[in-house]
């Protein structure tokens, strides 16, 4: 398995294990004149097929080309397509993980198991957390150190088939990523090769970074990965999931997808909540299935990767699937009572985002009053939040929401993704509620509860002296997205563009010019945070696209808090070709801000993924506060972190850094 670029034709093509991969081999770290730059040719533009595949909505793309497969091929697509139909939806209860309250210490195995994903399918051979799709709910008290052993019991072939074709485009049948079967796509061996070697990533968790789930530090079977975690942070919803350097995006297709963690808290216990069996957590995700030859579902997992573009580089799209799986069932029923719930959901696709929305029989959205939100990623909001129009969660993030169905008895509800293309079907659940009517129990904070006394909202001007650190995101096409970590430098002398170098036009009229000092993961450490501080992190996606999917960007080891959304018109950001071969990017004159962006009432809580749009820049402050180490900040569609749009940083004590010899303190950063 090698991610070492191929040549072809002087510009070289690309070739990935994970469906996108490695970026550190033709791009230069430091940002350096281009010879005769002016005269250097741009890229070309962007098909639309590729548009599409960047989960562009194929509506907005009217004059999309059609590239009909043939023959064999066709027959394929049509069984394929037929496949869909076969699968009932609502016909399965929805599991609820097993809650576990571990008093000290915890041993979770990591084990084979078959499980069925629907009840017209084969059992589906899984690696799992405890032997189930969904691995159990972990309960525990604010304040109290949890040791867990994560033993890696796990055996057997890599239980997911993976296949690569090419994209075409039928307008009479499903996209090609919500269509079953591998349609005539090989089975990749080095795939099918890899061994059972996997890591547990706490995500959210504020613990040392020995705790962290470092990628590397994978282990084999008959060992065990040890971690502890302090707990010592807000009651919130947090979640574990394997984040095995290179191939987490086909670990988690195992079944190594997701288990709840819940802290609980005082300020939590005095809203007296919906609690044990009307606390229910959802873990969504979308997944393929693999088909035989007369068109059958098999049962047996398929990551179907499309290649989108195959020149000069391979391109190929982050899963995303036609089958919404939630708790482990493809589209499960739930019965309730009429009465108040809490669900605790969580989006553990590998890239797809969801739009919630509860509907009624007649796709009416049930009023805003009878579905709140009421906590985020990582804590409770400041007030409850109605959800009249549902709630987007990108890949990571999570909402603690509560539903009334008091005034729904007898109803059958549904669980939608209201996106515009949301997979096969929109239904992601249904919800049958009992005809009578439940009395007593929990009910929902009124309109303008403060949630949590404690959460102090944080602004532009508490940081106003704090360090401040850029990250961009590149746009794909010719080459993949990257994540560049930028240092705030005098303007070169030019002519631009000049590979590595951005330029921002304030309101002002002045101009701020930065440089990439950093884009893979193997690049030195650059971000160095002094533990104890806060600091103004910005991520800017140079994205064109506008319907394009969202880049969900996370920071481990610490809770955030959104300051702000702000548009930039990224048009004059253009990739061109090198005298060397390859391609560079900037900006051929300084990016403007085109305006404001909005945050969601539920981006005003503690978050630790931010959804990051096409041409958006983010700002948010992080407060440090919990152990040193060392850490990563990446982009969490899965296949992007292991194509290394992933960074180490680092948290060390004031004092030790002050101790530090020259060139090796806080590392770069950037003024406002």
């Amino acid at each position: 398995m090698s991610f070492t670029p191929k040549p072809r034709s002087g510009l070289g093509r690309r070739h990935f294990l994970a469906g996108a991969g490695a970026v550190g081999g033709l791009a230069i770290g430091v940002a350096a004149a281009v010879p005769g730059a002016s005269a250097a040719r741009a890229a070309g533009p962007r098909p639309d097929l590729m548009t599409a595949a960047l989960g562009t909505p194929v509506r907005d793309l009217p004059h999309l080309p059609a590239t009909r497969p043939a023959g064999a091929t066709a027959a394929r697509a049509a069984r394929a397509a037929a496949a869909l139909r076969t699968l009932t939806p609502f016909r399965d209860p929805l599991p609820i993980p097993r809650v576990l309250r571990p008093r000290g210490t915890l041993t979770l195995p990591l084990e084979r198991a078959r499980v069925r994903l629907h009840r017209a399918l084969p059992a589906t051979h899984l690696w799992t957390y405890g032997g189930s799709h969904i691995g159990p709910t972990i309960e525990v008290r604010r304040g109290r150190r949890l040791r867990v052993a994560w033993e890696n019991h796990l055996e057997g072939d890599f239980p997911v088939t993976a296949v690569r074709v090419p994209f075409a485009y039928d307008p009479e049948q499903p996209l090609m990523w919500d269509r079953p079967g591998r349609e005539g796509g090989a089975p990749r061996q080095e795939v099918a090769a890899l061994p059972p070697w996997a890591v547990v990533h706490l995500h959210g968790a504020v613990t040392g970074g020995g705790n962290d789930g470092w990628a590397e530090n994978a282990v084999s079977p008959g060992h065990a990965q040890l971690a502890e975690y302090p707990n010592d942070q807000p009651a919130g919803h947090f979640w574990y999931h394997d984040h095995a350097m290179h191939i987490t995006h086909l670990n988690v297709m195992t079944g190594l997808g997701a288990g709840t963690y819940l802290i609980r808290d005082e300020e939590e216990d005095a809203l007296d909540l919906p609690a044990g069996e009307h606390e229910i957590p959802l873990v969504f995700y979308d997944r393929n299935l693999d088909a035989d030859e007369s068109g059958e579902l098999t049962g047996d997992l398929l990551y179907k990767g499309i290649v989108v573009a195959d020149d000069p580089y391979e391109l190929v799209r982050p899963f995303t699937g036609p089958f919404t799986l939630v708790n482990g069932v493809i589209w499960p029923h739930l019965d309730v009572e009429a009465r108040w719930y809490r669900f605790r959901a969580l989006n553990a696709a590998n890239n797809r985002p969801y739009r919630l929305r509860v509907v009624d029989e007649d796709d009416r959205p049930i009023p805003a009053g009878a579905f709140l939100q009421i906590g985020g990623d990582a804590g409770l909001l400041p007030k409850p939040v109605p959800l009249g129009e549902g709630i987007t969660l990108t890949p990571a993030e999570r909402a603690d929401l509560l539903v009334d169905f008091r005034a729904l008895r007898g109803h059958r509800l549904r669980l939608v993704n209201a996106l515009p293309e949301p997979g096969a079907r929109p239904d992601m659940m249904e919800f049958r509620v009992a005809s009578r009517a439940s009395h007593g129990g929990a009910t929902a904070p009124a309109p303008g509860t403060t949630l949590s006394p404690s959460y102090r909202r944080r602004n532009e001007a508490d940081v106003a002296d704090a360090t401040s650190r850029m990250v961009v995101v590149t746009p794909v096409y010719p080459k993949d997205p990257e994540l560049w970590e930028m240092e705030r430098v005098k303007a070169p002398d030019g002519p631009f563009p000049i590979d590595g170098v951005i330029q921002f036009e304030h309101p002002d009229g002045t101009v701020h010019t930065y440089k990439r000092v950093s884009n893979t993961f193997d690049d030195p450490v650059r971000f160095t945070v002094p533990s104890g501080s806060t600091e103004r992190w910005s991520f800017l996606s140079l994205e064109k696209s506008e319907g394009s999917y969202p880049h969900p960007m996370h920071l481990h080891a610490v809770a955030f808090q959104a300051l702000g959304r702000d548009r930039y018109d990224v048009s004059t950001f253009e990739f061109f070709e090198l005298p060397g071969g390859g391609y560079g990017a900037g900006t051929t004159s300084p990016l403007k801000r085109k305006g404001g962006g909005t945050l969601t009432p539920g981006e005003r809580g503690p978050k630790d993924v931010i959804s990051l749009g096409p041409g958006e820049m983010v700002n948010v402050a992080a407060e440090f506060t919990g152990p040193a180490g060392r850490f990563m900040h990446h982009c969490h569609i899965y296949e992007h972190e292991d194509m290394m749009m992933m960074r180490p940083f680092v948290i060390m004590p004031p004092e030790v850094l002050a101790a530090a010899p020259p060139g090796h303190g806080a590392g770069p950063a950037h003024g406002h």
